[in-house]
């Protein structure tokens, strides 16, 4: 499972690192990044709740 997030979409609120910081940090850009190339197994739905807490939808989980 990977996790991506839509830098062009992101509005940098800080979200999804708060919900899910083993899959997202926030960048020297002031938005967010994924962590790594795979969502760890036991985060899953962690960082689902942030793909669909992103308030922007900047965020997919495939």
């Amino acid at each position: 499972m990977k996790a991506v997030v839509d830098n062009d979409t992101c509005v940098g609120c800080g979200l999804c690192p708060n919900i899910c910081s083993e899959v997202f940090e926030m960048g020297n850009d002031g938005k967010a990044h994924v962590i790594g190339n795979e969502v760890p197994e036991d985060v899953k739905d962690t960082a689902k709740e942030a793909e669909s807490s992103c308030p922007v939808a900047a965020i997919i989980i495939e």
